[in-house]
């Protein structure tokens, strides 16, 4: 087992074996994970919050997935590029980062599904399917200047392009 720090983020991130992972997060997801490739599972704990997560690579997509610390699925995102998303929402969320955050440098983003009504089945069919649903979210990890010296931020926005919420990475 080893830790990673992740400074950025305030989280510490250890890798733990596929046998400490949970079963029920397991169970959900091992279909996915034939044919993939990069198989890592991590153990997340930010605060008092404990969160597991499976990373690996299928297909030409990076996934995340994420779950709560009782094994249920919280979300699936996988790494895009910003001519991923459609053009209008591309529009509306670079504006709201150009207007808010000077000297803007995008790090990643992500397209983000987050479990749709209390069906992690539909979630997970609907993320590996890669379809564009209104109920997607976009995170953004960007960096900007502030007082003389870059600060790096993640935001959220909806399908729209509308600004869900934004923290600073430390």
């Amino acid at each position: 087992m080893c830790f990673v720090q992740l400074g950025l983020a305030q989280k510490q991130v250890s890798r733990i074996k596929k046998e400490a992972f949970p079963e029920k997060a397991l169970a959900l997801i091992e279909d996915y994970l034939d044919n993939a490739k990069r198989v890592r599972f991590y153990q997340v704990t930010d605060g008092a919050k404990q969160n597991f997560e499976a990373k690996f690579k299928k297909g030409r997509l990076l996934y995340m997935v994420n779950f709560d610390g009782n094994g249920s699925l919280e979300d699936v995102a996988f790494g895009i590029k910003e001519f991923d998303i459609p053009e209008d929402t591309w529009l509306s969320i670079k504006t709201y980062l150009s207007a808010n955050y000077p000297k803007l440098r995008i790090k990643k983003i992500q397209q983000q599904h987050p479990l749709v009504e209390e069906n992690p089945e539909k979630t997970l069919h609907e993320a590996f399917q890669n379809l564009m649903l209104p109920h997607i979210n976009y995170e953004i990890i960007f960096s900007s200047k502030k007082e003389r010296k870059f600060q790096s931020y993640e935001a959220l926005f909806d399908a729209e392009g509308n600004l869900v919420k934004v923290r600073e990475l430390f």
